[in-house]
């Protein structure tokens, strides 16, 4: 299996400054902001951001981590016993900017799935997404954007990019690799 390295650990953590930096210019003052991680990285960049936040002086907006598993539309095909992880949202989202945080943006489903989880929450006043690599709309299925990217990466069928964090486990990169022959 061939694996091009995209970001290393300095990319990844100069990526979540930048993106921190891109939120609080945009929602200055930050009162109605909460950031809310896609289970599993997304929670994992949400909680990076926020600290990046609160390196700037500014009062660390609240995160969450949401679980999208029965939100999916493919959820049967996948298992007929998911397993469902936990929706962790400790503060109201009514009437609040919600910056859903995401790592790999490709068909746009995962996306649309945390938006149909979100509004069973509450009522935001706005969604915006924010992801560590966007594939390109080539292979868009839904017509989603991210406000807030890292990078940009159009890539072809045969491959996949992976995104690797420290809190799983692994040392922090983001790699695009060939998929596996079925």
């Amino acid at each position: 299996m061939t694996r091009k390295v995209i970001f290393n650990r300095q990319d990844i953590e100069d990526v979540i400054v930048r993106i921190a930096g891109e939120i609080v210019k945009k929602h200055d003052p930050m009162d109605d902001v909460v950031l809310v991680g896609i289970r599993t990285c997304g929670a994992f960049l949400a909680k990076r951001l926020q600290d990046a936040i609160g390196h700037m002086n500014i009062p660390k907006p609240p995160t969450g981590a949401l679980d999208i598993t029965l939100y999916r539309d493919d959820w049967t095909r996948i298992s007929s016993a998911p397993k469902v992880g936990k929706t962790d949202l400790p503060f109201s989202i009514d009437e609040m900017d919600v910056i859903l945080i995401d790592d790999v943006l490709f068909t746009g489903r995962t996306v649309r799935a945390a938006m149909d989880a979100l509004i069973d929450f509450g009522r935001p006043r706005k969604i915006e997404l924010a992801t560590l690599v966007d594939r390109g709309d080539k292979d868009r299925e839904l017509p989603i954007m991210a406000n807030y990217i890292g990078g940009v990466y159009n890539i072809g069928a045969d491959e996949t990019i992976n995104v690797y964090l420290h809190e799983l486990g692994y040392e922090d990169h983001v790699s695009i690799e060939e998929k596996p022959a079925a």
